[in-house]
């Protein structure tokens, strides 16, 4: 004789089990977060611009110890308006690294505020659980240009 309740319990137990290692498995990594960042970027997507955002996330410019956008509303504001400023946006990664949390994306720009002219960044970021919590100095080759010049000085 088996009691239904045991069979039951067993059923809901084992079932739970699967549900949560589906859901572990659906997590992203970071480097998939911010490749869905990147792509939402190119099709000037605000919305799925933000979805990997953090509400405290914190953006910096090169040199600036303090946060030139703070806080998701900040950067949506921001971004919103880039957007509809750069209908030709469009960044192409040559060059990613991944340590842990943290990515850092080497590429070329084009269409930023309506310029045709191509530029080159590095875009760092540190994700913690499936957000963007902070993306430190980007920086430019001229910028790399010029940390280089003083490195070999």
């Amino acid at each position: 004789y088996k009691h239904p309740t045991y069979e039951s319990n067993f059923f809901l137990i084992i079932s739970s089990l699967f549900i949560s290692l589906g859901v572990l498995a659906q997590n992203k990594t970071a480097e998939e977060i911010v490749q869905v960042h990147l792509d939402a970027y190119n099709n000037r997507d605000i919305d799925a611009f933000m979805f990997y955002i953090d509400d405290s996330v914190e953006f910096y410019n090169v040199e600036e110890c303090t946060p030139h956008l703070k806080g998701k509303e900040e950067v949506q504001e921001r971004y919103t308006t880039y957007f509809e400023k750069s209908p030709e946006l469009h960044s192409e990664i040559t060059n990613k690294m991944v340590f842990g949390n943290k990515v850092i994306d080497y590429g070329y720009f084009t269409g930023s505020n309506g310029s045709s002219e191509p530029f080159e960044l590095i875009f760092m970021y540190k994700v913690k659980g499936d957000k963007i919590v902070k993306k430190p100095p980007l920086v430019s080759e001229s910028r790399l240009t010029i940390f280089r010049s003083k490195l070999h000085q």
